[in-house]
């Protein structure tokens, strides 16, 4: 996508502009700003198109970000790197948040962030200069009660001492709780001067949990930043960063690790489709109410011991579970005994569309055939959308072994060419990964277009089934007309066919992106076009 001015629309969020402030200054002189992507997007408000713009941040670029705004407090404010570590934490990382809440109220600012006020903070660092140059002596350690020499002894900016062992424990304890270690306080009951890095990772030394607890401070920082998020891929290390306001619109960043998700909710990228039809699908997915519709349209009560019994073969006749086992019909719920060829075999019973006909036809059928044609629907949708996501990642996973086993490099020899030649196939299987995405989400969508708007069930529905036929048609030549082609004994006496193939799938390629660029703008403008095609019938 071609590289454009990213919008200055901002928001008026006063918190939210505070961080963005940080954003536009700290990212300023970094090379890796070249590295930017750009995406359209819909103002859901405004119906208008903005540019948003994002980029992917390894941990070491994040660590450059930390390191630069814990340096920039500590030299603004005259403090420790410690102390304007704690401060930035407490400030959801904002230099500018710091600044302003500082130079309105220092003392308050101090006491919340667990920092010494200004006079004691003075007063302790005389103490300790002079500390140091006293001789070591004997100290009672206030947790273990044991002595030992005041060389094994350190403190918080408090000035509380302990023993080297009892504060080891008492950090290692506290990482391995989790991130709420970097809230760490003095041990002492209610002192509440906090633990500062510099601390922590003097108790800790070389040991394991000094690398763990700076993890915790490195992830602390994206936690803390509302423009950028850590990719949801389990393992995962990169962050993705955006580089203006959102407002509430979501969009799909990719992060380097192939994975794609929206970023406003954070599941697996679903555009043109939105978060709430997400959220609504992933709940309609999960809850037991599909397990009721299900009973309600597969299970009758025995009209015998009133015991609900499932229809488990495709004939008209039930048996109900001992010690009742009566045998009834499934429609009419009549005694099977007075059925017969007569009343229309094992398949039908005219007994039941007789007394349809009549209208004796009880709510509680109502219901049923209501719920089965609901649980029908939705099963439909719900296997396309599950079928196409699995059809999604194993070409996925079929691309990065392609990738991994330099497949193009060894085919452009059996075929006298170049890998950049056989570009067409890798941009095949990324088109077939693409189209995936979009129809798997498609289906969450079309299940929520009302019953009654049929001019626009129609228009999605055939806008779908374009999408649908254009990419299993490119699917099938990609893993069958093309895989003789990849075995090296055949391919060289194959040049003439391998052309023609070659081109058919170029074909087929710009042919799907087409109907799926089609059917992502019909999204989009929510299937407003049926309004057009409306007035196109009416002229």
């Amino acid at each position: 996508m071609d590289e454009r001015e990213v919008s200055d629309d901002y928001s008026s969020d006063d918190d939210y502009m505070a961080d963005y402030d940080d954003v536009i200054y700290e990212y300023s002189d970094d090379d890796y700003i070249n590295d930017a992507h750009y995406v359209n997007v819909i103002d859901e408000k405004t119906e208008t198109r903005k540019v948003l713009g994002y980029a992917v941040l390894s941990e070491a670029d994040i660590k450059k970000l930390q390191e630069d705004a814990i340096t920039e407090v500590s030299s603004l404010l005259s403090l420790s790197r410690g102390e304007a570590s704690i401060l930035l934490r407490n400030h959801g990382w904002s230099v500018d948040k710091v600044q302003t809440e500082w130079f309105i109220d220092e003392d308050k600012v101090r006491r919340s962030s667990g920092l010494l006020d200004k006079e004691s903070s003075c007063l302790n660092a005389k103490l300790r200069d002079a500390n140091v140059k006293e001789e070591a002596k004997k100290i009672i350690c206030k947790l273990c009660s044991d002595e030992t020499s005041s060389n094994n002894f350190a403190s918080a900016a408090c000035g509380h001492l302990f023993c080297m062992e009892c504060l080891l424990k008492y950090v290692k304890t506290s990482i391995d709780g989790g991130a709420g270690c970097l809230g760490l306080g003095c041990p002492k009951p209610k002192c509440k001067i906090a633990l500062d890095q510099d601390m922590v990772e003097l108790v800790c030394g070389d040991d394991g949990y000094r690398e763990k607890y700076r993890r915790f401070l490195l992830r602390s920082y994206v936690e803390g930043k509302k423009w950028i998020k850590w990719c949801p891929t389990p393992g995962c290390e990169y962050a993705i960063m955006v580089f203006n306001d959102l407002g509430e619109e979501g969009f799909d960043a990719f992060c380097h690790c192939k994975y794609g998700f929206c970023w406003n909710c954070s599941e697996d990228s679903h555009w043109p489709v939105d978060c709430r039809t997400v959220a609504r699908w992933a709940e309609k997915n999960s809850r037991e109410a599909e397990n009721t519709n299900w009973i309600l349209a597969n299970t009758k009560l025995c009209p015998n011991c009133k015991c609900p019994v499932e229809r488990s073969s495709g004939t008209m006749c039930m048996r109900c579970r001992p010690p009742c086992s009566f045998v009834f019909c499934w429609l009419c719920l009549g005694e099977w005994k007075t059925h017969g060829r007569k009343t229309g075999g094992l398949y039908k019973c005219n007994i039941y569309e007789q007394a349809k006909a009549k209208g004796i036809y009880n709510e509680e059928d109502t219901k049923r055939e209501m719920a089965k044609s609901a649980l029908d629907r939705y099963t439909h949708c719900f296997e396309r959308w599950s079928s196409n996501g699995t059809s999604r990642d194993k070409a996925r996973e079929y691309l990065k072994q392609m990738q991994a086993n330099k497949t193009l490099d060894k085919l452009a020899l059996m075929h006298d060419t170049t890998a950049r030649q056989l570009e067409f196939i890798t941009d095949a299987l990324s088109q077939i990964i693409e189209c995936r995405r979009v129809l798997k989400w498609s289906y969450a969508y079309g299940y929520y277009i009302p019953d009654e708007n049929v001019a626009k069930k129609n228009l999605f529905e055939h806008l779908q089934g374009q999408a649908e036929d254009s990419v299993e048609r490119l699917h099938h030549w990609m893993e069958e007309e093309m895989k003789p082609f990849f075995e090296p004994d055949i391919a060289g006496s194959m040049q003439e066919e391998f052309r023609k193939v070659s081109a058919k799938l170029r074909e087929l390629t710009s042919c799907a992106k087409t109907y799926f660029e089609n059917l992502v703008k019909a999204l989009e403008n929510s299937l407003a076009d049926v309004e057009s095609c409306r007035e196109g019938r009416s002229n």
